[in-house]
């Protein structure tokens, strides 16, 4: 399973970034594999429809689903249409590799 983390860096070390469509980089986990790939956002300096852009390009990587602090209202419905999980973290100190950790248990 794909499993998309919206991140402030290109590290493990790098913290969760609590913006969904504005977020610096996304980290696309394998929980398979134990892989990450980190992409920077192509669409975080874009003026509107970020949201709905972002989503439909991380529907590109067959992601199953999306971690980040906070979601904008036109998002779920489409996560929903892709069958993408949504999942908040309200918690900005936890690190990409702590949520790794978390998604391995």
């Amino acid at each position: 399973m794909i499993v998309a983390i919206t991140s402030t860096g290109n590290s493990l070390e790098s913290f969760i970034d609590p913006r969904f469509g504005r977020c610096s980089y996304f980290v696309f986990y394998n929980t398979e594999t134990k892989e990450s790939v980190f992409q920077p956002n192509p669409f975080k300096d874009n003026d509107e429809g970020v949201g709905v852009d972002v989503v439909e390009w991380i529907a590109t990587f067959s992601c199953s689903k999306i971690v980040s602090g906070q979601f904008g209202m036109k998002i779920k419905p489409l996560l929903d249409e892709s069958r993408i999980q949504l999942i908040l973290v309200n918690d900005p100190e936890l690190t990409i590799r702590q949520i790794i950790n978390l998604l391995d248990h």
